[in-house]
């Protein structure tokens, strides 16, 4: 959940200046993206043929846009509708409107969050939220097969295969070659002129171009039915957990879904140790859980940090893929759809509906700089945030402390409900700033004093 992560946010945003795509990629200083899209050649006899690798809401929403546009879309998804995708599933207001997301598709609609320090003291989180405001949960499974259905309904191509490799052209006037297996042997190719990459964490596409590395996290998650009384409890609340003992650089969380909860945790630090902070929330929750039944266990990977390739040729990399997953909360389903949407489109103008071949400046231009733009620096924040709440048990008792503030609460809210600069008042602001000084001082003393104690 991302009720605490966006504490500060509008005034370290407002402090940091804006930040050039070039910085992120240094290779990108060699390449002039200056070129008119008028420049590209038309495509005789057909239209442009991008290939998108990965239907998740990165994928989907990436081939939707494709196809309303008028390019030649084949959708590539390894998995059947039916197979989960693990993943917390909560999702910001906005993205309902944005997206076209049909209300029957969400679990529950939660309007209380509760947030428990190291030493269990809870605070609730959410009293702020006026009377229509709430946070979607919903399972990956749903909206997923949501997204590519109407993906498929818009004119995509699906193809149900597991992509073993991308052959990269030799010069820029061959297409990329698309190597799959359908039906579990059958081996097949498909040549493409753009590929967008949205494919997860663990990237074919990503490495076929050699985008590089990025550091990830691990989360773990259990999804437990619980007897109907227990179930009650969880109607419209969603619980976090912060502590050595859940992670040592993360949260625990308990989320409610349609008939059942989320229970898991992540780190990036010990994630040989992931099973340990599993049974450590298990242990935190255990009077909630008592009597339920584990119906699925998950795990997957978390990038920390956008790849230092995003853009290569005639391919870019989305969701996932690219490390568009913000520090401290782990948030990026909206973030994938958002990002496989603005890709989708760039390809639609940079290619005038599918007309003309495209490059890699006009990726660059339309769909990596427009990114960066909007959203780089939020990334940023959110990273320092996490260094400076998830360092130590003391600081994760201050960010609760700070948690029970109306106005950071507002703040908080505003900000991750509609993914925009919440307008703060400027002298709240400043005593916010005060507050976590603070609250951060005061916790640290608290925390050397215990220590001296037990020593």
């Amino acid at each position: 959940m991302a009720s605490q992560i966006h504490i500060l946010q509008t005034t370290f945003l407002s402090s940091i200046p804006k930040t050039k795509s070039s910085k992120l990629e240094p290779h990108s200083r060699k390449l002039t993206i200056t070129a008119s899209k008028f420049s590209n050649p038309f495509i005789a006899g057909r239209k442009l043929r991008a290939a998108v690798i990965g239907g998740g809401p990165a994928g989907s929403s990436a081939a939707e846009a494709l196809a309303t546009g008028g390019v030649e879309t084949f959708l590539f998804e390894r998995n059947p509708p039916s197979v989960a995708k693990p993943c917390g599933g909560a999702i910001p207001l906005c993205m309902l409107e944005e997206f076209s997301i049909p209300h029957e598709l969400i679990d529950r609609q939660v309007t209380q969050m509760r947030i428990f320090s190291p030493s269990n003291i809870a605070v609730d989180f959410g009293k702020t939220l006026k009377s229509h405001e709430f946070i979607a949960m919903l399972r990956r499974e749903v909206l997923d097969s949501f997204l590519r259905s109407r993906a498929q309904y818009k004119g995509a191509n699906l193809i149900t295969g597991l992509v073993t490799n991308l052959e990269v052209p030799v010069s820029q006037n061959e297409p990329y070659i698309i190597h799959y297996t359908a039906n579990g042997s059958l081996r097949r190719t498909l040549a493409v002129d753009v590929v967008i990459g949205a494919d997860g964490a663990n990237s074919r596409v990503a490495k076929s171009i050699n985008a590089g590395n990025y550091t990830c996290a691990i989360a773990f998650q259990e999804r437990i039915k619980l007897p109907d009384e227990k179930m009650e409890y969880y109607e419209n609340l969603a619980e976090m957990y912060v502590g050595n003992d859940v992670s040592p650089d993360f949260y625990a969380w308990v989320f409610p879904k349609s008939d059942h909860v989320a229970v898991g945790t992540g780190t990036v630090r010990l994630k040989q140790d992931i099973k340990v902070y599993q049974r450590g929330i298990r242990e935190r929750v255990k009077p909630k859980i008592d009597g339920g039944k584990v119906i699925k266990v998950e795990a997957h990977p978390i990038p920390e940090h956008p790849r230092p390739i995003r853009v290569r040729g005639r391919v870019a990399l989305v969701g996932d893929a690219a490390g568009y997953v913000t520090k401290c909360s782990g948030e990026g389903i909206y973030f994938a759809a958002k990002s496989g949407r603005m890709c989708g489109k760039a390809v639609v103008k940079a290619s005038e509906g599918g007309e003309r071949m495209i490059n890699e400046g006009d990726l660059r231009r339309e769909y990596l700089k427009e990114w960066d733009a909007k959203y780089i620096n939020t990334f940023k924040v959110l990273d320092l945030l996490q260094r400076v709440f998830y360092g130590s048990n003391a600081s994760r008792e201050a960010l609760v402390e700070l948690c029970e503030d109306k106005y950071v609460q507002r703040m908080t809210f505003e900000s991750y409900l509609y993914k925009k600069l919440a307008q703060g008042n400027r002298w709240d602001d400043v005593k916010m700033v005060m507050n976590t000084i603070g609250s951060l001082v005061k916790c640290n003393v608290v925390a050397r004093k215990m220590e001296s104690l037990v020593l």
